[in-house]
């Protein structure tokens, strides 16, 4: 009996999007709530987060670490393009997340450099604390 190329392909294309999805992504209400406003005005913002949720998804962890939040926390921000502006991952957004683990990952904040400055650790723990007690 032969194999069916299809079946192959079909099989190579599964096990390519369970490595690729390896990683679990969940959102803090904080994240929800920033991503909901940020929408009304920057229509193409979830189309903007592709590429970074994608990379997450696949466990690169992208951006630069932030300091100073705790030894027991591993959080990052990463710069992401504002195409609805046109100015560059500069003035674009910042999406902060947390490693909770090597398959977990925290998604805290997302907000405007133009609206917000930087984050800090008293905010970060804040949006944690709210996670966690829900």
């Amino acid at each position: 009996m032969q194999d069916n190329p299809s079946d192959k392909q079909s099989e190579d294309e599964q096990a390519s999007q369970e490595t690729q999805s390896s990683v679990q992504i969940e959102l803090t209400p904080e994240f929800q709530r920033n991503l909901r406003d940020l929408a009304k005005r920057y229509r193409n913002i979830r189309f903007d987060l592709q590429g970074v949720t994608q990379e997450l998804e696949a466990g690169n962890f992208v951006g630069d670490r932030i300091a100073g939040v705790g030894e027991g926390y591993v959080i990052f921000k990463v710069r992401v393009r504002n195409r609805d502006i046109q100015k560059g991952k500069t003035a674009g957004y910042r999406l902060i997340y947390q490693v909770e683990s090597p398959i977990c990952i925290l998604l805290l904040m997302i907000y405007s450099k133009s609206d917000h400055e930087d984050i800090t650790a008293n905010e970060i723990h804040g949006i944690l604390d709210e996670f966690y007690r829900t």
